[in-house]
């Protein structure tokens, strides 16, 4: 149970910081956890892939869901615009 609340906690720090880095673009409270915990997947995937190393822990982990997060909002910035 501890786990799933850290898992949250953490996709809401992240998506929060990635909104405000991307200027406020977010999509609201629930929007920007589910955008951290999904930029955590998607940063830490891309990072693999390009093989870029990243201290683990607590702030190499914020850094890659952070990357992610502010990658998901710039794409779902596009789609909303093309609308």
């Amino acid at each position: 149970m501890n786990d799933w609340i850290y898992f949250l906690g953490f996709g809401a720090l992240a998506g929060w910081i990635a909104n405000w880095i991307m200027g406020g673009k977010g999509l609201g409270l629930i929007g920007n956890v589910l955008v951290g915990i999904a930029g955590a997947i998607v940063g830490t995937k891309i990072f693999d892939f390009f093989g870029i190393s990243v201290n683990g822990g607590f702030i190499g982990t914020l850094i890659k869901a952070v990357a992610g997060s502010a990658i998901l909002l710039t794409v779902l910035g596009f789609l909303r615009k093309r609308r």
